[in-house]
């Protein structure tokens, strides 16, 4: 399949101060297809570098924040030439979630899946709603959570790392704040985002800027350390006939062989 939807994939305003980037590609669940990373990275430099610009919102239309990557998309292609590009764009997607030097707030109230849980552990600050649910369903498919471990690692504990990699379950904003996925969840999700708004305009740009460095220092450092290795490993596995009947199950709508 390939995007034949007009109109951009990720909206941008600002207002206030903040630059709010809303994914806006419901039709794939805000997946992560080309078009849709080429935008949100584009959104994201133009936000760094508006002097206007104290924060950024990464909000979402529909009932899907971000389904993680387009695998429509990504079974079209050749796995052995596209495996590592993609792999290598979505590192640079959330590279720069990390040294952006404003923060980012995630605004969330649907599903979050696959590299969109990797998305959210990139933002600074994560609200989610009641609608919201999580989950990591690589290893169904075939895969492992390579490539976002690198921003869930640092936030999770690390039973709940183990359960939730290893099980693939589905959880709620009530578990995704109690084991440190996101900072809090609300009823309201856009009145807590408004709110955690006006705390951040009390502090000066550079006072976030390097409070942002010190507090993503640590996660940054290994960023450095592993991408490479684990964009190498993640590319590894795409071609592979385990991750071929589990993409092909996943579009046809069935269960995997293994799971039979």
């Amino acid at each position: 399949m390939t995007d034949t939807v007009t109109g951009p994939f990720v909206r941008y305003e600002v207002a206030d101060g903040f630059a709010t980037l809303t994914l806006d590609s419901p039709h794939n669940r805000n997946a992560l297809s080309s078009k849709l990373v080429a935008e949100l990275l584009q959104g994201l430099d133009d936000a760094a570098a508006d002097p206007a610009v104290r924060g950024i919102v990464l909000a979402h239309t529909g009932n899907t924040f971000c389904a993680g990557a387009d695998l429509s998309e990504a079974s079209n292609a050749d796995p052995a030439v596209a495996a590592d590009d993609r792999t290598r764009v979505f590192v640079g997607v959330l590279r720069r979630l990390l040294v952006c030097p404003k923060p980012v707030i995630a605004q969330i109230d649907g599903n979050v899946r696959a590299g969109g849980m990797g998305i959210v552990g990139a933002c600074d600050l994560a609200v989610a709603g009641p609608t919201s649910s999580f989950a990591l369903t690589e290893a169904r498919i075939g895969l492992a959570p390579f490539i976002i471990s690198l921003t869930l690692l640092p936030r999770l504990t690390s039973r709940a790392a183990s359960r939730y990699f290893l099980t693939g379950e589905k959880f709620d904003a009530a578990v995704a704040e109690q084991i440190g996925l996101i900072t809090t969840g609300a009823a309201d999700p856009v009145a807590e985002v408004a709110r955690l708004r006006a705390e951040l305009r009390k502090s000066a740009p550079q006072g976030l800027a390097e409070s942002k460095r010190l507090a993503n220092a640590a996660m940054l450092a290994e960023f450095e350390r592993s991408a490479e290795e684990l964009a190498h490993r993640s590319a590894s596995f795409f071609g592979t006939d385990e991750v071929r009947e589990g993409m092909t199950a996943f579009l046809q709508r069935r269960p995997p062989s293994w799971a039979e």
